[in-house]
């Protein structure tokens, strides 16, 4: 019966594979990180080697002209819109539709991820396509429109970079370099073509396909008989090819906005140019090479280093910069995203390092005279040293965030208004204050998403201890500098300045005043500090440590669920939701109740709620949600049914597929027919060895519980194997002392095998918990006890055995990122090959398969939910 998967054996499986084996394995991941690298490193390179040119190029983008910026984000609004009719296109083209909403939304999420998949151009064609099923579109027609549209792409970028590479040819400004790059998109062109009308009309490439993987030909002959409205791909052409000049435009109005002459051809070329590189990028969308490719082309027609620079520059932001942020903010204003969480501690983690820089890097001098003028110099290093304490704290603050704690964001939102004041205070740094304001404004907008509270007694603690430091600090702060010899620092000092310097030190302020004369002084000021720093530090830690509700089970919350239970029962699993490791939560009508168990301020529920109707089950559901918000908890449900689903979605929940639950049906399985002859080998094997099965009834001896204590302690041992609950029971004499046992024994009366049946709350249907055996039981013993439980179930009026959950096993077609993991996990890497054992063993038995899932709210929860249900398995 155990479904649940271990997380924690994938560090032992990485930790066991060879590096051979690794590198063959992930050789072409390899090679696009060496290659990424390789960009990134030319990028580093360019901005070292002209490092003198990019001061002198901030220049030149200050200068740029209002309008012409203007109108270059107005032709990448237009940009991004044709990008939208493209993809509208390109479905109206396979005989598909979708809204233009919906092609607008496609474009934008593809675009973001873009940047950080390998090949993000090609690979992002494959993602954000569940929408689009939703509104009735095949998934053959998604693929193919997308196909489509990547293809339409490049074959766009060759149909106008032709003339402008002959063009350029003629004036002697293209390299060799160059032409090898046009001639991969070209080869890659022809390549596509020549695979698609090779399985078009069944050549070369789709019999090999066929051949090497016949399962593939269901799929092809879709795609074959998906035919091309040909008007409607011409119009996908022409919109690609609009979208060429567009970009074109862009660096011609980059040309003009920051005051140069422009050129029309070096335009054309800088922008061919860039686009194959974006194309042969492998990661980042070009980010690096672009610029440096079209910052030597610009230069090739005669402008300067610095325009040049300054050209590119401010193209990117036009044509990769707006639409990037577009998609990130789509993603950011989508309730229950991913990003609402990971934005904004990203962002306090950026600003903190943008604190720490600003305030090591020397300020611009003419701002700060000025504001010499209206602020003390003395307010003036205080802000400094506010600005990195700030951004110190920013970084460790930042992984708390991650978390959802309410105190963390509070902290967030306190240290970023320290630091946008502070950078105005410490040099009128208004740049790092607008990127302050900026995270102020998003922790403001995602505040609902940081609500687990932190734990109240550990406060209670961190204030104590950093009131007991202050005083330690202060009196050690006091007296030294009141007994200290005037020459460490050259001042006499009396008890008002020994407090006040004592104070300034262990808030981190420090004294401009106070110059140490010997490595002596220096080091008493700085063991102030780390008093200072690791006190506040560690009240920090305290207010932000999260609080795990620790609620007790109570008596009559289980003699009421067993009540609810008792009348609304129907699930295999209800028996589990009363076991003695789970909290009972009752609904306020009383006609409804969940289990759960509370791990690292997650509630995981077991199934639905057990409940009269399916509103009160709603009800119950919505009840818990206030509960677990109230006391900082998020809730998960594991091995929910696919009944239920529609409910949980209209409640704007998530859910995933996990694995299937087998069922079999009693009154038409046989041992008969050419499928069961390993089950009748089986049975006859182990019959001819003298094994007997043998129903023992409650109430249990315990002379027969220590024995199959001892195959239940063996079966431990050899299988590596611990104890788990949750969604199963454990070896307990007392709960087993009251069920059926099923044991199989030797002709020496040694039981070599047993499963206990347990109460199933399924009308008509049973099953059973826990089913071990012995190391030399022979082969087929768990075919052998479970057809016994089959003529036992059968004689007690059951109609229906169920097998339990297989993990992982039953998906046909992932839709989601984590659906297409988990399937290619369980089909392709060997590890998880007990799973498919798993399924197969329960597929001998021929059930009827019903989908289970794992339901949350925020897409981040998957992140920890491994680790989550790792933990709540164990007693």
């Amino acid at each position: 019966m155990n479904g649940l998967i271990a997380p924690n054996r994938l560090y032992s499986f990485f930790k066991a594979r060879k590096g051979i084996s690794f590198l063959r394995e992930n050789d072409k991941i390899i090679r696009q990180f060496i290659f990424t690298i390789f960009f990134i490193g030319i990028g580093i390179w360019f901005i070292k080697h002209e490092n003198s040119e990019l001061k002198e190029v901030k220049n030149v983008l200050a200068d740029a002209q209002s309008f012409w910026i203007l109108f270059g984000i107005a032709l990448a609004v237009f940009y991004i819109i044709l990008q939208a009719l493209m993809y509208f296109a390109s479905f109206k083209a396979v005989q598909s539709k979708i809204s233009f909403k919906q092609a607008l939304i496609l474009f934008l999420k593809r675009n973001f991820i873009s940047v950080f998949l390998p090949a993000g151009g090609i690979s992002s064609l494959a993602f954000f396509t569940k929408s689009i099923k939703k509104s009735g579109v095949k998934p053959i027609h998604i693929h193919f429109a997308s196909l489509i549209y990547g293809f339409v792409g490049i074959l766009s970028v060759i149909i106008v970079a032709i003339p402008a590479l002959i063009y350029s040819l003629f004036q002697g400004t293209l390299g060799a370099g160059i032409w090898y790059a046009f001639a991969a998109v070209v080869g890659l062109s022809i390549l596509v073509f020549f695979i698609y009308t090779s399985i078009i009309n069944k050549g070369t490439i789709y019999r090999f396909v066929v051949k090497i993987s016949p399962s593939s030909e269901i799929f092809i002959e879709d795609f074959r008989n998906n035919k091309i409205n040909k008007n409607q791909f011409l119009q996908v052409v022409f919109y690609s090819l609009i979208i060429e000049f567009v970009g074109i435009a862009h660096l011609y109005v980059a040309m003009i906005a920051l005051g140069f002459t422009p050129s029309l051809a070096a335009a054309a070329v800088g922008y061919i140019i860039s686009v194959i590189f974006l194309i042969v990028s492998p990661f980042l969308r070009g980010l690096g090479a672009i610029e440096i490719s079209m910052s030597f082309i610009l230069i090739q027609f005669g402008f300067e280093n610095v325009n040049a620079i300054a050209i590119t520059f401010l193209y990117r932001f036009f044509e990769f910069w707006v639409p990037l942020l577009a998609g990130a903010a789509l993603f950011l204003f989508s309730a229950n995203n991913i990003l609402m969480r990971i934005i904004p501690s990203f962002l306090l983690f950026i600003l903190g390092l943008i604190n720490i820089v600003s305030v090591l890097t020397p300020a611009i001098s003419e701002r700060l005279h000025a504001l010499e003028n209206f602020i003390p110099i003395s307010a003036i290093k205080a802000s400094n040293y506010f600005v990195i304490t700030a951004g110190l704290f920013m970084l460790v603050n930042a992984t708390f965030m991650l978390k959802g704690l309410r105190t963390a964001w509070w902290f967030a939102v306190f240290l970023t208004s320290i630091s946008a004041i502070g950078h105005l205070t410490k040099a009128i740094d208004y740049e790092e204050a607008v990127i302050a304001l900026i995270v102020l404004l998003t922790l403001i907008f995602t505040r609902k998403e940081y609500y687990i509270k932190s734990d109240s007694h550990f406060q209670s603690i961190g204030f104590k201890t950093v009131l007991i430091s202050i005083i330690a600090v202060l009196v050690y702060s006091i007296l030294g500098f009141y007994f200290l010899d005037k020459k460490h620092f050259n001042i006499d000092f009396n008890w008002f300045e020994s407090i006040k310097y004592g104070l300034q030190n262990y808030f981190l302020i420090g004294s401009s005043d106070l110059v140490p004369l010997d490595r002596f002084a220096r080091r008493f000021l700085l063991s102030i500090k780390i008093c200072g720093f690791l006190s506040l530090g560690f009240l920090i830690f305290a207010l932000i440590r999260p609080y795990t509700i620790k609620k007790k089970a109570v008596e009559n919350d289980f003699i009421m669920a067993d009540e609810i239970m008792k009348q609304y029962g129907n699930s295999a699993l209800d028996y589990f939701k009363t076991y003695n490791d789970k909290v009972i939560f009752i609904a306020a009508s009383k006609k409804a109740f969940l289990a759960y168990r509370v791990t690292d301020n997650f509630a995981v529920v077991l199934e639905s709620p057990v409940a009269e109707s399916e509103n009160e089950i709603k009800k119950c559901i919505l009840e818990f949600d206030d509960y677990c918000y109230e006391n900082g908890l998020k809730s998960i449900y594991y091995r929910v049914s696919e009944e239920s689903i529609v409910l949980f979605h209209s409640l704007n929940k998530k859910t995933l597929f996990i694995g299937q639950e087998g069922v079999v049906d009693l009154s038409t399985f046989s041992l008969e027919g050419g499928a069961k002859k390993s089950l009748r080998n089986a049975v006859s094997k182990v019959q001819e060895k003298g094994f007997i099965a043998t129903i023992h009834t409650a109430p249990i001896k315990d002379g027969l519980l220590q024995k199959i204590k001892a195959v239940s302690d063996e079966w431990l041992a050899d299988t590596g194997r611990s104890e788990i609950i949750f969604s199963q029971g454990r070896f307990d004499w007392e709960e087993l002392k009251q069920q059926t046992i099923i044991t199989v024994e030797n002709t020496e009366e040694k039981i070599v095998a047993f499963l206990n049946v347990i109460p199933d709350y399924a009308k008509d249907e049973g099953t059973y918990d826990l089913i071990r055996k012995t190391t030399d039981a022979p082969n087929g013993i768990m075919d052998f006890i479970l057809l016994e439980l089959f003529k036992y179930l059968k004689s007690q009026g059951c109609t229906k055995v169920n097998l339990g959950l297989a993990a992982m096993s039953g998906l046909e077609e992932a839709e989601t990122f984590p659906e297409k993991s988990m399937k290619f996990a369980y089909e392709r890497i060997k590890f998880f090959s007990h799973y498919k054992g798993l399924r197969d063993f329960k597929e001998k038995f021929s059930p009827v398969w019903y989908n289970k899932y794992l339901v949350y709210s925020h897409d981040y929860d998957l992140v920890q939910v491994p680790i989550i249900l790792n933990k709540v398995v164990k007693p």
